[in-house]
């Protein structure tokens, strides 16, 4: 049969034409089938990090609060990570001190707390925060007091003395207390960052079953609080804590909230637990300050928002907190202060988590989508206030029509050229550009 000859039967009428699978749709999201509810996105300024920004001339510092917290003209950050200094009084910048510099005498002596409504730099940020309308303070130790540890120094690791499980679970109630005192409520409190890494500067190793004994004991004295645990060095390396902490009735009943970081290993499934998990901390490696969106380099925006959509898709993270909001130097922070110039710059990594951060609100439930292309990363989610939000990072070298839009909508561009840069849906189409985030929000 020559090309383009009408097929015939045996009894000399045309065939039917063979029946043809409808194309895949190019997204599909299944708003019935609900994943996590999401707690937040946020940033620490640990370590002294906002004694740089309080450098800056005061519309400076204006600027830097409104791109970690404003919703209209920056990332909309809705959760804050304080660091619980450990360090003794008069340490030199990036030491935090701590509340109880001192040993008071023993465990079962009367403490002797010190409080200067300031705490290392981190009370300002905080009450800036919450004027923005954050509301989720996540306070964490990376140590005690080294008096309180077998090796005497709050840095370098070390472990805390059994002796002192019970004064080190009433410190760490105390400075909830002395933030409260300043208007602020601490929400989640953590007792222990990256337990399963020796570092020279503030750390404290605590194994799994110490961790899960330690829940046990700050439990019952921190009611009101949500209590994490591990902040792990490693994705997969939190699943032992996590097991852990699941595996005893008493650790179970108190720990709230699994936490892991994902320096050892990035997130590539949950963590064991029908509790909340967060990545609480994360920034890419390197030796370098970076403001491109896609260089290749695995420091650059697309590299962030990638590790966010896997974070929720693949973990069902609740929460995203990034290391660090601002700091200085070859610094993979969101902004670079420069002392010298007294001002700063802006990372394409801030633009990466702010789509989602700005957009996907506390509250929110992750809903099921899929994507045809698996260069197409994409997820979902509905708002508490009934609006849709469908982020859709595109990974290949081709843009890709997305003709699924059901609703009035305006899609926010993310690339080298643009920082959320908002047009209206016309027609139900959006196309999803090249090596871009395109943040589609659906009015409810």
């Amino acid at each position: 049969m020559f090309r383009g000859a009408l097929a015939l039967t045996l009894l000399g009428t045309p065939a039917p034409a063979p029946v043809q699978d409808p194309p895949s749709p190019v997204i599909t999201v299944h708003d019935r089938v609900r994943h996590q509810e999401i707690d937040g996105f946020g940033i620490s300024q640990a370590f002294r990090r906002n004694e740089l920004v309080r450098a800056l001339a005061p519309e400076r510092q204006r600027e830097i609060l409104d791109l970690w917290f404003d919703r209209e003209s920056g990332a909309g950050l809705s959760i804050l990570r304080l660091g619980i200094g450990s360090s003794p009084a008069g340490s030199p910048y990036d030491h935090m001190v701590s509340i109880q510099p001192e040993d008071p005498g023993g465990p079962d002596a009367p403490p002797r707390y010190v409080w200067d409504g300031d705490d290392n730099s981190q009370v300002w940020v905080a009450k800036e925060a919450r004027a923005y309308g954050v509301e989720r303070f996540y306070a964490d130790a990376w140590s005690a007091p080294g008096y309180m540890k077998d090796n005497g120094d709050d840095k370098n690791g070390g472990t805390l003395k059994p002796e002192w499980y019970q004064a080190y679970a009433r410190y760490l109630v105390q400075y909830t207390r002395f933030y409260a005192r300043e208007g602020i409520r601490i929400t989640d409190l953590g007792f222990t960052n990256e337990p399963d890494y020796t570092a020279t500067y503030a750390s404290m190793r605590f194994t799994p079953r110490q961790a899960a004994d330690f829940a046990k004991v700050l439990g019952p004295i921190a009611r009101g609080v949500r209590v994490a645990c591990c902040d792990s060095f490693g994705w997969r390396e939190a699943r032992a804590y996590t097991a852990a902490i699941e595996a005893d009735p008493q650790a179970r009943r108190w720990v709230k909230t699994h936490t892991g970081h994902t320096y050892a290993s990035p997130v590539d499934g949950p963590l064991p637990t029908g509790r909340k998990t967060w990545m609480s901390e994360w920034n890419p490696d390197g030796a370098t300050w970076n403001e491109s969106w896609d260089d290749g380099s695995g420091q650059d925006g697309l590299t962030v928002a990638s590790a966010v959509h896997d974070a929720l898709t693949l973990g069902d993270a609740s929460a995203y907190v990034f290391w660090l909001g601002a700091s200085r130097g070859a610094t993979r922070a969101l902004l670079q202060i420069d002392e010298t110039a007294r001002t700063y710059r802006v990372s394409k990594r801030l633009w990466a988590l702010a789509a989602y951060s700005r957009f996907v609100r506390p509250g929110a439930v992750r809903v099921e989508a899929t994507a045809a292309d698996p260069a197409l990363k994409v997820s979902a989610f509905r708002n508490p206030d009934g609006t849709r939000v469908v982020e859709a990072l595109n990974t290949a070298t081709a843009p890709v029509t997305w003709n699924g839009v059901r609703g009035r909508a305006t899609a926010y561009l993310t690339d080298e050229a643009n920082s959320l840069t908002p047009s209206p849906v016309t027609g139900g189409t959006v196309t999803l550009r090249p090596r871009a985030l395109t943040t589609i929000v659906i009015d409810r």
